[in-house]
This record gives structure tokens, sequence and C-alpha cells, in this order.
């Protein structure tokens, strides 16, 4: 398989400069493409890693940044920051709009054909995207759950994907109720997976500092939900291979 082609983007967000990673395919030609966003902790190797391999699979790939460059590995500090962002629908597009807007300008990306995958603060931020009305052609979000204010769900055009581990404390199950409430209320095509037995940011590798209470790495669960945000993306917005 072909290495991709990858480099760093620094764009403007949130008064910050972010710092994001571009993961290209094989190829000369425009092709599908894949925002892609972190976990509250901020980009770290795991997307960049997840950025390339869906460029081995064909789609051009931002990996985005929430933090300005900067990984916040302690849950205070992490919390400080995510926590009124994820209270402020508005900021949240705005972030997520200053990459959409970075992936469609790339020369290899078909603007008509993007996708958004997000996990936690990622995830939500995906979302927030759908709600604002955003061209996607699907929207996937692991273990980043929250409903958009009244009658913005209405606004978003393509399929939704989510999935959840079933023992996570932080997308409860009342908060899960409210999402597909809220997803079946405004006529949306939706799909909710819950893995069992699994918690919060169960798709993440084992870390080497502190997490918060109910986080926990799933091995098993993290391949299935890899392999389920694929499928999406193959439904929604195949890749016929590089383009030449």
């Amino acid at each position: 398989m072909t290495t991709p082609t990858t480099r760093t983007v620094e764009y403007e967000a949130d008064g910050l400069t972010m710092v994001g990673h571009l993961a290209l395919p094989a190829g000369t030609g425009r092709g599908p493409a894949v925002l892609l966003g972190p976990e509250g902790m901020g980009l770290s190797d795991v997307e960049r890693r997840r950025a390339d391999a869906l460029a081995e699979l064909g789609y051009v790939t931002l990996a985005f940044d929430l933090h300005g460059g900067r990984y916040l590995g302690e849950p205070e500090e992490m919390l400080a920051r995510c926590l009124p962002l994820l209270d402020d629908p508005d900021r949240m597009r705005g972030i997520g709009h200053a990459a959409l807007d970075v992936l469609r300008a790339e020369p290899r990306t078909d603007p008509d054909r993007i996708a958004a995958v997000g996990y936690g603060t990622g995830g939500i931020i995906a979302l927030e995207l759908g709600r604002d009305g955003a061209d996607l052609r699907a929207i996937g979000t692991v273990n980043g759950l929250n409903t958009g204010r009244p009658g913005e769900a209405a606004r978003i055009r393509c399929p939704v994907w989510a999935g959840v581990g079933s023992e996570d404390p932080i997308m409860a199950p009342a908060q899960r109720d409210a999402f597909t409430a809220e997803m079946r209320s405004a006529g949306v095509d939706w799909r909710f997976v819950v893995y069992g037995g699994a918690l919060h940011a169960f798709h993440h590798p084992p870390v080497d500092h502190a997490a918060p209470p109910g986080v926990g790495h799933h091995p098993r669960h993290a391949r299935r939900a890899w392999h389920d945000v694929v499928g999406l993306l193959a439904e929604c917005l195949p890749a016929q291979g590089p383009r030449k």
C-alpha cells in the first residue's frame, strides 16, 4: 500500500493558530475528503495515524486542531478549556468551519464530497457542523454526543452514525436518549451503535498520563468502531482508489 503524503497546515480559529495534519492519497487528482476531529485532549499521533490510514484508503484527510497546537494531557487543563467550548455551539462551529475551509481549499479535495468524523469533542463539532447546514456527505461521531438548539438538527443533510460505550458515564443513557430523540424528530438518516462493556474513549490507545474516571481502552471495540467508521465512508463517500 502506498504511503500517503503528509504535511502540517496552520490556520486561524477560535483566536488561535491551529496546527492540523493533512494526509493526501497517492496520485494527483481530486478525490473524496474527510475532516477528522480529535478527542478533547487535542490533536495527537493517534489522529495523525488515523488520517494517514484514511489517506491510504483514498481519502484526502485533515485531522484538525482544537487547542492551537497544544495537547492537553492534564484532565483539569483539558476540562477547563473544553467545558466552556462544549457549551458554546457557535465557537464549536467556528473551529469546525475554519478546518473545513482549509480542507475544501486543498487542490486534491473534491469539494462536493466531504465527510466529517470525530471522536469526543471532535465528534460533537462534526455534529454541530451538520446542524449548521454544512454541505457534508456523512457525519460520524465516536463517544461524542450532544443535542443542538431547537430545530437545528433539521439542517443536517446527510446520514449520521454515532457509537458509544455502554459503560460510558460521560455519554450517559439520558444523553443518548436525548440525542436519538433529536435525530428522530428532525427526520435525520441516523444510526446508533452501543459497544457493550466499553467506557468513554474506548477507541483511544492507553495514555501515559492521568485520565478522568470512566475512561478506558477496549481493543476489540476500538477495532469494531474503526471498521464501522470506514463502512460509513464506503457507503456514503466511496473512494475508488487514488485518482491519477
